[in-house]
């Protein structure tokens, strides 16, 4: 007869088994991944969620030649600060797998380090204060930077990971991510939560709109607690991409935000030529309690 199990076997086991759970996900589209681990949030720990994003990080972004040449050279994903475990997690996360002909590998940095080896660099909530200088430090164009801190977006890092409501989602900086040289999808894009605000959003039309990408709202506007909303037409081309926008009230903040997002939407295809309404309201969020 076997022995029972230890404690900590048990635990190892189950550890495992939420991880292979996770990776057999990893096959499927990032939708599929980001609701399916959201909706078993109990049953995967936080960390294994977060690892899991990492991955579909690295999987959706389009590298450019210059940073992911041709060759077999691994692409690095660097964990800035934290512990080992969530180290050990994502090693495990992301073992066998690979990014085209490059094998993922996974470096545990801390401040001081050369963390220009890495492709994508993974800041953890503990080592806020170093974080914005090490950032500062970086050509951030040429680098994937990811956080998990409320102040990492405006600290100049790109995705952020974020608790709401107890499920893990990202919110993006439009801005950070227009400058630099690794590009994602719209369609990736449209799955952010909108950051630093929410909003409430009517769309006046018939057509449909495949693709929409949330506004991101104005850390400017956050600070003067600006609220409101606004109006646009948007001019949109039978393949459904927006050809154009027209500002027809709204404070020039919040209707720039608007305009920037709206621009990157994508409606369902027509036999011709079509002008929008679209409606916006911008509230800026109500700390948790």
């Amino acid at each position: 007869m076997l022995p029972p199990k230890s404690g900590k076997a048990r635990q190892r086991r189950d550890r495992f088994a939420r991880t292979w759970l996770l990776r057999a996900a990893l096959t499927a589209s990032l939708p599929i991944l980001i609701l399916g681990t959201c909706a078993r949030a109990e049953e995967a720990s936080e960390n294994q969620v977060k690892a899991a994003y990492l991955f579909n990080f690295a999987k959706s972004a389009q590298w450019p030649s210059a940073l992911l040449a041709e060759g077999t050279a691994p692409l690095i994903i660097g964990v800035f600060g934290g512990d080992d475990e969530f180290v050990d997690i994502l090693k495990g996360m992301v073992a066998e797998k690979s990014i085209g002909s490059h094998p993922i590998a996974v470096k545990h940095v801390n401040a001081g380090d050369d963390l220009t080896r890495c492709q994508m660099i993974f800041f953890r909530a503990s080592e806020r204060r170093a974080t914005r200088a090490a950032i500062a430090s970086l050509n951030s164009v040429n680098f994937l930077l990811v956080g998990e801190e409320p102040a990492f977006l405006r600290d100049g890092g790109m995705i952020n990971l974020i608790l709401n409501n107890g499920r893990i989602q990202f919110e993006i900086s439009h801005d950070a991510l227009d400058r630099s040289a690794i590009q994602f999808s719209s369609k990736f894009l449209s799955l952010a939560k909108a950051n630093n605000g929410s909003s409430n959003q009517q769309i006046d039309t018939p057509r449909q709109v495949r693709i929409r990408i949330p506004p991101e709202y104005p850390s400017i506007a956050k600070r003067m607690n600006l609220e409101g909303s606004v109006q646009l037409e948007a001019t949109v081309g039978r393949d459904g991409s927006v050809k154009g926008v027209r500002v027809l009230g709204g404070h020039p903040l919040l209707a720039e935000a608007l305009t920037r997002a709206v621009m990157r939407w994508k409606f369902e295809p027509a036999a011709r030529d079509s002008t929008e309404l679209v409606k916006y309201s911008f509230v800026p969020e109500q700390p948790e309690q």
